[in-house]
């Protein structure tokens, strides 16, 4: 299928004082999935501010104040939304890590918008307009996940809603796409195809290996194919990695399965960096 090309220059947006996308350098969005509680969330913000500051690289603090889609009513879901926000506003605050978060309603967006530095969109949720538009709308940067169910193609209509509202700091994310029941796969297609349309693109490394719904009353992951799949994402040109981290992933409260503890994170990384100043050499 023939892709229609948004526009023509590839630009750079702005993430507090980062400037991502481009030929700008490679940058990373990560944290526990969820806010578990203040121990775990404030030692993994300290080891990303370190390691930022370590190898130089960009990083973007995230986790998730309500996990809205779990597969069962009796998970853990987060703080919710007042108490995760003041988290999350401290470690921007002391730490000088920009922060990221989902929204799951349209209500929440608001509030959301004077703490965090990115409003993240999840994957099921990117086709639900009012909730992209009310996003949009705080000209803030939105990181739109591409839905389990959607083609990279599609994401020019994602698009489209958000740009209506005057706002081009889009960023959208791979996640893998629905392979049969409790499964995804990852089609490295998808990330020069979304790039076309000239928005930085990132790959969720941690939630493309993902087993949805894989454990039966949870969500079951192989950890093991992140890197492979990071390595490969970032050659086809990837912008960014998407990695949920945690001190102990097997004790984690939200998609451990598919989390990196935080001894394998540095070595990824650096990896990560030597294949993108490869593939963005002129």
């Amino acid at each position: 299928m023939a892709v229609e090309k948004i526009k023509d220059d590839y630009n750079y947006i702005n993430v507090g004082e980062l400037k991502l996308g481009g030929k700008g350098p490679l940058f990373i969005i990560a944290g526990p999935c969820v806010i578990e509680d203040k121990d775990i969330t404030f030692k993994v913000a300290e080891f990303l501010q370190g390691l930022s500051a370590k190898i130089k690289i960009p990083i973007i603090f995230k986790s998730s104040f309500d996990k809205a889609n779990r597969t069962s009513l009796n998970s853990f879901r987060g703080p919710g939304l007042d108490k995760g926000l003041e988290m999350l506003k401290e470690i921007k605050y002391s730490m000088g890590l920009p922060v990221i978060s989902d929204v799951h309603q349209v209500n929440q967006v608001k509030k959301a918008a004077e703490v965090l530095d990115v409003i993240q969109i999840p994957a099921f949720l990117s086709r639900q307009t009012d909730l992209i538009l009310e996003a949009a709308r705080t000209n803030l940067p939105v990181n739109i996940k591409k839905g389990q169910f959607l083609s990279p193609w599609d994401m020019k209509h994602v698009i489209f809603k958000a740009t209506s509202e005057g706002n081009n700091n889009i960023i959208l994310t791979e996640r893998g796409t629905s392979f049969g029941y409790n499964n995804l796969v990852v089609d490295m297609r998808s990330i020069s195809i979304m790039k076309s349309f000239g928005y930085p693109i990132v790959f969720d490394a941690t939630h493309s290996v993902q087993l949805p719904g894989g454990n039966g009353q949870s969500s079951g992951g192989q950890r093991e194919f992140v890197e492979p799949l990071a390595r490969a994402a970032i050659a086809a040109g990837a912008d960014g990695i998407f990695l949920e981290i945690h001190p102990e992933p097997d004790s984690a409260l939200s998609d451990g399965p598919n989390s990196l503890p935080l001894e394998q994170v540095e070595s990824l990384i650096t990896a990560l960096i030597e294949i993108h100043k490869t593939v963005s050499k002129d």
